[in-house]
Order: C-alpha cells, then structure tokens, then sequence
C-alpha cells in the first residue's frame, strides 16, 4: 500500500525556511556546529580546487554524500523540538544509530548515482577536450564561449543527476530515520512526491540552490546559517508532504 501524500501549495516552501530559521534559533548551538561543518567543507573544496583541481570531482562527490548523512543531526533536533522534548547534541550526532542497515542502503544508492555522474562528467570532458584539459584551477576557462559544447553537456548531464538525486531523496532521509520505512519504499515515495506534485517540489529545490549559492559569498560563510537552515526545513517538507497519517511517534527501533 502506497503511503499517503499530502497537497502542498507554492506558499509551502517558503514556510518550511522559515520552520527551519525557528528551529535554528531554538537550538543555535547544536545548530551552528553543523553549519560549521558545511562551511569547513566548503574551504576545503575550494583549496583542493586551486592546489589540486584534479581531485576537486571526487572530493565533491564525497561531500554531496556526506551533506544528507549530515543533516540527520539536525532532523532529529527538529523531531525532538516537534515532540516538545529538548534536543541534545550527541542525541543528533548518533541520530544515525537508530536505522543504520536501512541509511546504509540509501547510502549506497547516492553514492551509485554520484559515482555514474562523476563517471559521464569524465566522459564529456574527454570528447570535449581529446583528454582531461588543464585549466589551472581557472572556472573562465570552463565557461569560455569556445567551449559551448562542453557547457551544454556538462549541464544537461548534471540537471538530470542533480534532478534524480534531488528526487529519490528530498524526503527519503528524514522519512527512514522518523518511522519504520525501509529504504526503497522512502525513495520510491519521495520520487512520488515529486513526480505528483512537479511544480511545489521543483520551486522548492529552486530555493534550496539559491539560498545555498548565495551563502557561498563571502568565503562560504552563509553556511553557517543557511545550512542548518536548510537540513531543519526539510524535516519540515517531510512532516508536510508526507503528513501525519502513518507517523510513529516512538522512537524507530535499530533496523
């Protein structure tokens, strides 16, 4: 049986932000850890772009794997903010414990799709260039207008991983980790969310990636802020779009 799904409404969105910037103010602490993890990471790529810009693909496919798993710390502070309980620091850092067999697995399918990706990214540049270029860690180089047949691929090659992992995994995370979902389920109903409701799901990915291009500047500072933002309003686009109807207010046992 098909878990239920709730309408949502193009206002939805920006409410969960603002869900997300109250339970940030709620527990800023345990809040601004992670987002001093996401800035730090941050750095990090963007030194290993300008020593190593070999490295830098697999080191941003390690990230966008390492962000969800993150932001398991801070859906269990939401969930326990949500339940009237007080949120504890090593509770979000163990949040994982409670369903590792089941995390592990849709781990493992992010970490496939981010491999393939990185796989067909490779492929583009070497048709493009006859071989990997060296662009001396220069991103001009990269958008230069000789270069239009990269761009358009590079593009419409990251707009559908982007979009896919986007898709399986907008509500998968917080859904395995809130009830007894294995993780297959989580992903075909968070897929299901945005095939059914394209538009809300979209602006709401839309916002996601201005809100986080925008906290990149100056030094990735605004990750501070916009992301425990972030990881605290998709607990609340879960609660929204997949509702109450099914929820399990007790603690989800080890799977």
């Amino acid at each position: 049986m098909a878990i239920p799904l709730n309408p949502l409404h193009w206002r939805d969105p920006l409410h969960w932000l603002a869900l997300g910037l109250r339970d940030f103010r709620r527990a800023p602490g345990i809040s601004l850890f992670y987002g001093a993890v996401f800035m730090v990471m941050g750095w990090a790529l963007f030194k290993v772009y300008e020593n190593a810009p070999a490295y830098t693909l697999a080191l941003s496919a390690g990230f966008l794997l390492m962000g969800p798993f993150l932001c398991l710390g801070l859906y269990r502070v939401s969930q326990r903010l949500e339940r009237g309980e007080r949120p504890d620091f090593g509770d979000s850092l163990l949040a994982w414990d409670t369903r590792t067999a089941q995390l592990g697995i849709f781990g493992f399918v992010l970490l496939v799709l981010e491999m393939l990706w990185g796989r067909v990214t490779l492929v583009i540049f070497a048709v493009s260039f006859d071989g990997m270029p060296d662009f001396r860690g220069s991103l001009l180089a990269l958008v230069d207008p000789e270069n239009i047949g990269f761009i358009v691929a590079w593009l419409a090659v990251g707009a559908v991983f982007a979009g896919l992992i986007f898709a399986i995994s907008v509500v998968s995370m917080p859904m395995i980790l809130d009830r007894q979902t294995d993780a297959i389920t989580a992903g075909l109903t968070s897929l299901r969310l945005v095939l059914t409701q394209t538009g809300v799901m979209l602006w709401w990915g839309a916002l996601i990636a201005i809100v986080t291009a925008l906290s990149l500047v100056p030094w990735f500072l605004g990750l501070l802020l916009t992301g425990p933002v972030i990881g605290h309003a998709s607990w609340h686009a879960y609660r929204a779009a997949v509702g109450t109807d099914l929820s399990q207010d007790a603690p989800a046992a080890k799977a």
